[in-house]
């Protein structure tokens, strides 16, 4: 990488901005003042990741002083959110070969180190106010139950996490990548990066051994299945950039544009993805959902992904949408059956591809909560991925869905958790590996760490 000169604005300060935040408002790491259901872990874990951000030559972050927040702190200490983070980038990142113009390499070094502090900063922000939120009467957000229910979801995937730090379903190695990818999303829904914070090590060796597997594939395929390949794809995609070591990121950088070129090579002529990475192997609604969903990311992470692309997936759709009920089908042709799993899924990336509030979404999503609350406490098939998407879907559809929702869905995971703090119903339902993470994501949506998933 070419050298870079950074231009940084007037009145920039390097101090810790965690050290601030916590001097600012009278508390520290045993403070009295901190708010209930915090943990000191969260203060220095942000602080690590703005450390490592500074390190890694990005953009650098800075407090100053905000519009006061009406004090809803219902005891806790005044002041404390009184004062929010504000993360303020360089004005030019420059290549020394041309100082006139930022070279293309430059502008994604800036894209990525941008998102990476945007991340950061929302950590931060969260870690203040979300507890607080939660607390609203009525208010769509964590309760006490569900927080302790994530929790205890993480600690049973490190139960099962294997010794070369990935996870599967059966402990032989099945689905080992798509699962793997789905419990480090897991743990990034919580706000753990590889590297920092409490579950930083096992998180560092579940992401290494993702990594190891994409070297193994020079041609940039991960796993066996399009499926596994969309949910690898996507979690490389939002480790870019919070990886503690720089020749992690690089390495998680080579593997996602290599994953990324597998999805849009792959892309069958009618706009969609079927089961095995061939253009004219057919194409189908889950598939196409996990695939496109993760090139979302990618795309929003910095890597090139043609409008033409997004297009075919509109177009896609449109095909596979029921016009009678506004559910999506399995696939255009042959399989007409409408899946709340599709409807869900084809209705949250019609809202990626640049369709929020057109009809294409809003009859997805007016059929989708037409099957509520017997799709969300009942025992429908695929009941966790069907809900893995319909739960960002009302995210993306607006306040009001979302507030209607959440809560069900919350309520109901948390009532379906086992005493091992797992999420198991069988394979009809999304079971082995798979529903536990799913879970947990799905929980933790009102944090909103995790860049696709914000609205």
């Amino acid at each position: 990488m070419r050298n870079t000169i950074i231009s940084k604005p007037d009145g920039f300060s390097c101090t810790s901005p965690t050290h601030n935040l916590i001097e600012s408002n009278g508390l520290n790491h045993n403070s009295p003042g901190q708010r209930p259901g915090s943990s000191a872990s969260n203060y220095w874990q942000a602080e690590g990741l703005l450390h490592s951000v500074r390190n890694r030559r990005c953009y650098e972050a800075d407090l100053r002083p905000a519009i006061p927040i009406p004090d809803i702190s219902q005891g806790v200490a005044l002041g404390y959110y009184e004062r929010t983070l504000w993360a303020r980038s360089t004005d030019r990142i420059y290549s020394t070969e041309d100082p006139q113009s930022p070279s293309p390499l430059m502008k994604l070094e800036s894209n990525r180190c941008d998102r990476r502090l945007g991340i950061v900063a929302w950590i931060i922000m969260s870690f203040l106010a979300t507890s607080v939120m939660a607390q609203n009467d009525g208010a769509p957000e964590l309760t006490v139950e569900a927080s302790k229910a994530i929790d205890k979801g993480l600690e049973f995937l490190l139960t099962v996490q294997k010794e070369d730090g990935s996870w599967d379903s059966n402990g032989e190695g099945g689905h080992a990548v798509a699962i793997t990818s789905l419990s480090l999303m897991a743990f990034m829904s919580k706000a753990h990066f590889p590297g920092f914070g409490p579950y930083g090590e096992q998180m560092d060796c579940g992401m290494k051994w993702l990594l190891k597997e994409a070297k193994k594939r020079p041609d940039g395929y991960l796993g066996t299945v399009m499926y596994e390949h969309g949910l690898a794809t996507l979690a490389l995609s939002e480790m870019w950039g919070m990886a503690r070591d720089p020749d992690d990121d690089d390495a998680i950088q080579k593997a996602l544009e290599k994953a990324v070129d597998v999805i849009l090579r792959s892309q069958n002529p009618g706009g969609g993805w079927r089961y095995q990475p061939q253009a004219d192997g057919g194409e189908d609604t889950s598939c196409t959902q996990t695939v496109f969903h993760a090139l979302a990311s990618a795309r929003q992470a910095g890597i090139a992904v043609p409008n033409e692309t997004i297009a075919k997936v509109v177009k896609y759709l449109e095909s596979a949408q029921d016009p009678s009920t506004g559910g999506f089908t399995y696939t255009p042709g042959g399989n007409r059956k409408i899946t709340p799993a599709c409807t869900a899924g084809g209705a949250y990336i019609a809202q990626l591809a640049g369709q929020r509030d057109t009809e294409l979404t809003n009859s997805a999503l007016r059929h989708l909560k037409s099957l509520a609350p017997g799709i969300i406490t009942g025992g429908a098939g695929y009941y966790y991925y069907t809900h893995y998407y319909a739960i960002q879907a009302m995210v993306q559809a607006g306040d009001e869905e979302y507030a209607e929702w959440y809560p069900q869905i919350r309520d109901a995971l948390i009532s379906r958790q086992n005493a091992q703090g797992a999420w198991d119903k069988g394979s009809r339902h999304g079971g082995g590996g798979y529903s536990t993470p799913m879970a947990i994501i799905i929980l933790a949506t009102p944090h909103r760490y995790i860049p696709i998933y914000q609205r």
